[in-house]
């Protein structure tokens, strides 16, 4: 398959939103920025929400939405930056609606019935215009939070907590008929997914885990990032540690992986699908700050609000 760096020097780059005009948006958790990376490779910062801009997507009125997890610490190990815990300026976490033209950052949610989010991490739109998204929590030196996951609307008028006391979730994703939501937990390296009994609202679950079945996991260890959804239904997650996505097929569990290895990064975090017929993958390499883009076998399953 062919590759190409599209961009280097971004500050652990994630949620890569891909355009019509070939641009792709990134966060930069590091610096707290929101980027443009031009198909020539330049960039162009958009917005400075600050904290810990994570997942991001377009939603229906054209505005970039915004999990912010309100940062980490930040570590140097040779070549890579690694996040750590929570760090000492932090103040919580928040969902965030960005206007692209002006840069204008506006806080959407901050809590849900009462319970502050903590890490919001990750988020997918459905075709009424809501989103599903992730928190992730926080953790400290001997200490670690239960993560959720959420159904919110992008006026800001409702949000609920859809499943407690999962364990790091990530990324976030649909099922092509949206009768299903899919979660990945990183440090169990586990896919899992929940079906939906309406938009918003997840069917009565089943099994010992709350709120979902376990779809897979690799042989080896691995942690587990962002995903996106194949237009077949198959699921590629970011696979931290073996350094590539991980494909699944939810039918059956079974797994593949589309090795990296050759770019040095065991920290490859997101994965989103564009160009012509959806073939086209952009991946981010977070710990050496690399923006790629390469040829894949099958279309991605276009999003619900990407021009």
């Amino acid at each position: 398959m062919a590759i190409e760096v599209m961009a280097t020097g971004l500050k652990f780059p994630e949620g890569p939103v891909v355009m019509d005009d070939g641009s792709v948006i990134v966060v930069e958790i590091q610096s707290g920025n929101i980027t443009r990376v031009k198909p020539n490779g330049k960039k162009q910062v958009i917005a400075s929400p600050g904290g810990g801009p994570n997942g991001a997507a377009i939603g229906p009125d054209g505005a970039l939405y915004v999990c912010n997890n309100g940062g980490f610490e930040w570590h140097k190990n040779g070549k890579w930056t690694i996040p750590g815990h929570k760090p000492a300026d932090y103040t919580g976490g928040r969902i965030e609606r960005i206007d692209l033209s002006t840069g204008k950052v506006e806080v959407l949610y901050t809590q849900c019935d009462g319970r502050p989010l903590r890490g919001p991490n990750d988020l997918v739109f459905d075709k009424q215009g809501g989103f599903w998204f992730t928190d992730h929590a926080k953790s400290t030196h001997d200490h670690r939070e239960w993560g959720a996951l959420y159904y919110a609307k992008p006026d800001g008028s409702h949000i609920s907590m859809q499943i407690h006391q999962i364990m790091a979730p990530n990324g976030v994703g649909l099922s092509p008929d949206e009768k299903t939501v899919y979660y990945a937990e990183t440090l169990s390296g586990r896919l899992f997914k929940s079906a939906i009994a309406k938009p918003g609202q997840l069917a009565v679950a089943k099994g010992a885990i709350p709120g979902g079945t376990m779809v897979g996991a690799p042989d080896s260890h691995v942690y587990f990032d962002s995903l996106a959804v194949q237009a077949d239904g198959s699921v590629c997650v970011a696979t931290i540690l073996q350094g590539g996505i991980t494909t699944f097929v939810p039918a059956t569990g079974k797994s593949k992986l589309t090795s990296l290895a050759q770019f040095g990064d065991l920290l490859v975090t997101n994965i989103a699908f564009g160009g012509k017929g959806m073939k086209t993958a952009y991946i981010t390499l977070s710990g050496t700050g690399k923006l790629l883009k390469m040829d894949w076998a099958k279309a991605g399953l276009k999003l619900n609000f990407n021009a």
